[in-house]
């Protein structure tokens, strides 16, 4: 969720560390006939979707983000892997995407985003409350705030998903 330029080009000191984990991740998925979903938050030029009572919305306007940004190449995004395009920091906000997930008989989730106190933990969050069964990725999710980051993986997405190293996730998905 979210793995897409212009975040990446926000964090240069773990952008390369991250994206290598979730290339990783998904290659090991697609050898597993995983499904992969891609997801990017994503504007209008001028910002239509932004309200003007939505705070992030207008810190990212005003950052002129999210306009021209596209899924890290990094990661080897195929034409078959769905993006979902959203306009708040959830996944599920305002998307489609639950309806795709229920479709096609999707009922768990390894989840992973930048960054952890936006994209993930309202995704998270969603995704709880619609009774998916979820796992989470800590080496492939990220947040500036480190000591936030690491307080959310052991309180509120340890409650709700399981937490996995990335060598867990890789184990599993062998």
């Amino acid at each position: 969720m979210h793995y897409q330029t212009d975040i990446l080009e926000l964090y240069p000191s773990v952008a390369p560390t991250l994206l290598s984990n979730t290339r990783k991740l998904c290659d090991a998925a697609r050898a597993r006939g995983v499904s992969i979903y891609f997801a990017k938050i994503h504007f209008s030029p001028g910002y239509p979707e932004v309200s003007p009572l939505n705070r992030n919305g207008q810190g990212i306007r005003q950052l002129g983000l999210f306009v021209d940004d596209q899924i890290s190449p990094e990661l080897g995004r195929r034409d078959t892997e769905p993006l979902i395009i959203a306009h708040r920091a959830s996944v599920f906000f305002g998307t489609d995407l639950q309806l795709r997930l229920s479709a096609q008989g999707i009922d768990h989730l390894l989840m992973v985003g930048i960054a952890s106190t936006g994209v993930v933990l309202s995704s998270v969050a969603y995704a709880s409350d619609a009774d998916f069964r979820l796992f989470t990725v800590k080496d492939c999710c990220y947040d500036p705030d480190r000591v936030v980051h690491d307080h959310l993986f052991s309180t509120a997405f340890d409650s709700r998903t399981t937490v996995l190293s990335l060598a867990d996730a890789l184990s599993w998905l062998a």
